[in-house]
């Protein structure tokens, strides 16, 4: 029997972005966030390689309540999962294959995307109930690998990550991603002080063109 398997939000399907964040401490979030969403972006990953997530956790999703969804990334066990659903995240993000994380979350009913990289590891992490895989480091391999996992895996729902610039994401959109997930190319310097008037500038670009990107896909398979 196939598990189940939770869907998108309906705020990542209509704009397919996820922004990474990676900063010294949680306590830097705010005003970076603040800017990806002014921008137009509405899906944000906390990282727990961030020291202080879980305790500044639920004032940042509740600052954000209604403009964006926060979900917690570098999962890498199934107590990290709970603390995080239970902390109000609306997705939760895993670095390598995690069955078990997978499980909690399609229990949980929280949309969950799980790390992976040859075939076998994303075909797995699909069949255990994955909202969409995360292939890591995407940069490595380029759309074109999309394109080729799609012949066998036709209905796979694959978010690319790592090392994506703007025109990378259009690429990986064409090819048939689900949604893309940028960090450092798109918050580049903003953590250390640098123009968040930039950032929001960034992000605005780049949610336009994974929407152009996505609307030409939706027409050229219709």
């Amino acid at each position: 029997m196939s598990p189940s398997r939770v869907p998108s939000s309906q705020l990542l399907t209509q704009t397919p972005v996820v922004a990474v964040l990676r900063a010294g401490h949680a306590s830097e979030y705010l005003p970076v966030i603040e800017a990806l969403v002014e921008g137009g972006l509405t899906s944000i990953e906390l990282t727990l390689s961030t020291a202080g997530v879980f305790e500044r956790f639920e004032a940042i999703a509740e600052r954000f309540v209604g403009a964006a969804e926060i979900g917690v990334g570098t999962v890498t066990a199934v107590a990290e999962a709970e603390r995080a659903i239970d902390a109000g995240a609306r997705f939760v993000v895993t670095p390598t294959l995690a069955p078990d994380v997978v499980a909690l979350c399609v229990r949980r009913s929280v949309p969950v995307f799980p790390g992976a990289f040859s075939p076998t590891e994303i075909h797995a992490g699909w069949a255990a109930g994955a909202t969409a895989v995360k292939v890591f480091p995407a940069s490595v391999v380029g759309p074109d690998y999309l394109r080729q996992l799609l012949g066998p895996f036709p209905g796979l729902r694959v978010i690319p990550s790592g090392g994506l610039d703007t025109a990378g994401c259009r690429e990986w959109i064409s090819a048939g991603a689900a949604a893309v997930s940028v960090g450092g190319p798109l918050v580049q310097d903003a953590f250390r002080g640098g123009d968040l008037i930039a950032l929001r500038q960034r992000t605005r670009e780049l949610v336009d063109v994974v929407a152009e990107a996505a609307e030409r896909s939706r027409v050229t398979t219709s």
